[in-house]
């Protein structure tokens, strides 16, 4: 399987962000190749797409498989096993946030609740509280991603589309959301 210059270019460009974000380089190119494709495909497709070792792909495979970022499909009259992302963007993106918040986010509450619950050394207090503080600011942060996982994507969709009209709440006489003061 040949890449064009444009599925060329974005494999390694998505493989550049993907080692930023904290995966191998390989795993984000093998996502990226998959997300292209039109069809489900097999690790040996990946492996010359990719020009890696097989035994790279499968571990690939296998991590985007834990993320519930790749699936399994069975193609009729074929017992290899092919690899597919999901069609809907949206599902895509709400899965990568998901992921990241039981990976990431979760666990760090669970310590800053953790050590919320001790009781402050003598000189602890300002940490003590700072930590209180990060706490509830998190679990504020994670409500709101909540109430917005819980809309439909089209109600999602037209919300993010508001962008920037959403400030007249902030902007108008008698606004209900005060502004920020950037100096401060």
């Amino acid at each position: 399987m040949a890449l064009s210059d444009l599925e060329r270019d974005f494999v390694m460009h998505f493989g550049e962000m993907g080692s930023r974000w904290g995966i191998a380089r390989t795993v984000g190119q093998i996502y990226a190749v998959l997300f292209l494709s039109e069809r489900p495909l097999c690790a040996d497709a990946l492996v010359q797409a990719l020009g890696v070792s097989r035994s790279n792909v499968s571990m690939g495979l296998k991590e985007l498989e834990s993320w519930n970022l790749v699936r399994r499909k069975h193609v009729a009259g074929d017992r290899r096993e092919y690899f597919e992302t999901p069609e809907d963007i949206w599902q895509i993106v709400r899965t990568l946030i998901a992921e990241r918040k039981k990976r990431e986010i979760d666990p760090t509450l669970s310590t800053l609740r953790e050590l919320e619950l001790r009781t402050p050394a003598e000189g602890d207090a300002h940490a003590h509280a700072r930590i209180a503080a990060l706490r509830e600011h998190i679990e504020g942060m994670m409500r709101f991603y909540e109430e917005l996982d819980r809309l439909e994507t089209k109600s999602l969709v037209r919300l993010m589309k508001m962008g920037r009209s959403i400030s007249h709440l902030a902007t108008a006489p008698g606004r209900i959301l005060p502004l920020r003061n950037k100096g401060a």
